[in-house]
């Protein structure tokens, strides 16, 4: 997300790290991990709708341009198209499934509809006629692995292409324009599942579009700073601290750009972890010089909550509470402080692509985010959100750019709706002492074990179910605890981790023993997708 100022300087004043890659984002739930490999390579990527003109793609200068996947049919009523001109502009373009359709169809080939949705892995074969005629899949293996999630495909390419790879379901599966700087694959090579994905990025953007890799995240702090302050201005800025890794970035950057115009407010909702506040409130008068205040309004919560299971409402009564405690913060705050204009947030990209708000308006919607799709119409702030474009890990080395503590950057995500959307069905003070314990045994073990650091995202979750167990000779019927532990590089694709049965073991033992009305302990053994991470 680079500052405007660096977006419209002309090319002949632009430095190496201004060299940039723009993704017409056409709404697949993995666009941003697109950009996320790019940025990998240390070449500066951004998402653009694809109703963004050809006159302001030529002014932006791309070194090359990357046309995402995404959820239509080219035959669906509506379905955003790639503008022809753009093949017009020379710059090196990548198709990618839907982004390949689009574009070939532009360029007038033929797409058909596959009688049935391809999804998951296949074997990629290189063309040996044609293994010399590409760049693109120069060090790929002859045969390689490739993660596939299609309904539609090209067929019967004309004689201005070149077939470079085909799957067996899939006779142009890698596609060379013979007269233009265009290639296409029908499959995903920015998905962890497409093993050589990364070398197939690192041929376009170096071989083919001439990239040199000097962008750094020293770069985007620059950047975000100026554009921060461009926002900004004289006005003031109310922060939401949770505590986690994106709000605690998120605000050190922020304080960064404005200093004293920011003021932090800490909500405890009452739906937090065992001793969550008293961590914040040390942790941050500890090592940051920043205004904090803290609001203790777990009563308004838990009422807002009652009788509520559905978990998209749940985040949204939860969005709609907080902006009310952020408004009221910053009305007691006005005698002192003055006018707050702005609102900010530690929102991350995965919240705002499964909320169905992509940079296109085309994601699906998988669930709201409290900070996201849960907000109320009528905000009464501007929203401030500097890191609405980066992933968890981009997020992480930011902060380590900022000099956060290891504690704070490295620190398991936290869900912004707190234990709520990890009590499935009604929440309520008993469930949630109950969730605290579990949690609480749960986190202790795995720091134990020093898994904490190799483990991306460990909790548990109160199930709305009860078991019948044998507890000293007695029949019991008590409530169930899942675990959850991932392991993933960018929370949008994730794989549940591989503990130790002896681990998993003591974790149940101390949470049958240790914690009343428990008499069960699963462990959830499911990848994203297909599942989310969280349960609700």
């Amino acid at each position: 997300m680079p500052a405007a100022t660096a977006e419209n300087r002309p090319a002949s004043s632009r430095a190496a790290s201004d060299e940039v890659v723009l993704i017409v984002d056409f709404g697949g739930q993995t666009a941003q991990l697109i950009a996320r490999r790019i940025r990998d390579a240390r070449v500066l990527a951004y998402l653009i709708s694809p109703n963004e003109s050809i006159d302001s793609i030529r002014a932006r200068n791309p070194s090359a341009i990357v046309l995402s996947g995404g959820p239509s049919s080219v035959y669906d009523e509506g379905a955003p198209a790639c503008e022809p001109d753009i093949f017009a502009l020379g710059i090196p373009i990548l198709g990618i499934c839907y982004g390949m359709q689009a574009a070939c169809a532009a360029l007038g080939e033929h797409v058909e509809r596959a009688e049935k949705r391809e999804f998951g892995a296949a074997p990629l074969h290189r063309v040996p006629a044609m293994s010399d005629a590409g760049r693109l899949l120069d060090g790929i293996p002859e045969h390689a692995i490739v993660w596939m999630s299609h309904g539609d495909q090209v067929a019967n390419l004309d004689v201005d292409f070149d077939t470079l790879a085909s799957t067996p379901t899939c006779p142009h599966a890698v596609v060379k324009h013979k007269k233009l700087p265009f290639y296409a694959v029908q499959f995903h090579p920015e998905v962890t599942h497409t093993p050589h994905g990364v070398d197939i990025f690192r041929n376009f953007l170096f071989s083919i579009a001439g990239c040199k890799g000097t962008w750094s995240m020293a770069d985007f702090l620059e950047r975000s700073i100026e554009r921060i302050r461009d926002t900004v201005g004289d006005k003031r800025v109310l922060c939401g601290l949770s505590g986690g890794v994106d709000s605690s970035v998120a605000a050190a950057l922020i304080h960064k750009a404005i200093g004293d115009q920011l003021t932090c407010v800490f909500v405890d909702n009452g739906l937090l972890r065992k001793n969550e506040r008293r961590l914040v409130e040390n942790t941050f008068r500890d090592h940051f010089d920043i205004d904090l205040r803290t609001a203790c309004t777990g009563d308004q919560f838990l009422a807002d909550l009652e009788g509520i299971t559905d978990p998209q409402e749940k985040r949204r009564k939860i969005g709609h509470r907080f902006i009310e405690v952020f408004k009221g913060e910053a009305k007691s705050l006005e005698k002192t402080h003055g006018e707050f204009t702005f609102l900010a947030q530690g929102t991350l990209y995965p919240d705002v692509i499964e909320s169905g708000h992509g940079h296109a308006g085309l994601s699906a919607g998988i669930k709201l985010h409290h900070n996201v799709g849960g907000l109320p119409e009528e905000l009464g702030f501007t929203l401030l959100e500097p890191l609405r474009d980066l992933f968890k890990d981009e997020a992480r080395k930011l902060g380590e750019v900022l000099g956060l503590p290891e504690q704070i950057v490295w620190r398991h995500p936290f869900p912004g709706p707190g234990l709520a959307v990890r009590i499935l069905g009604d929440v309520n003070v008993e469930a949630l002492d109950i969730l605290r314990d579990c949690d609480e045994i749960l986190l202790e073990e795995i720091a134990a074990a020093n898994l904490y650091r190799s483990t991306s995202q460990v909790f548990a979750v109160l199930l709305p179910i009860r078991s019948v167990g044998v507890m000293g000779d007695g029949r019991t019927y008590d409530r169930v605890i899942a675990i959850r532990a991932v392991t993933t590089e960018d929370f949008m694709t994730a794989d549940w981790a591989r503990l130790p049965h002896d681990l998993l073991a003591r974790i149940s033992s101390r949470i049958i023993n240790d914690v009343p009305g428990i008499n069960r302990v699963v462990y959830d053994i499911s990848s994203k997708p297909p599942s989310t991470i969280e349960w609700e």
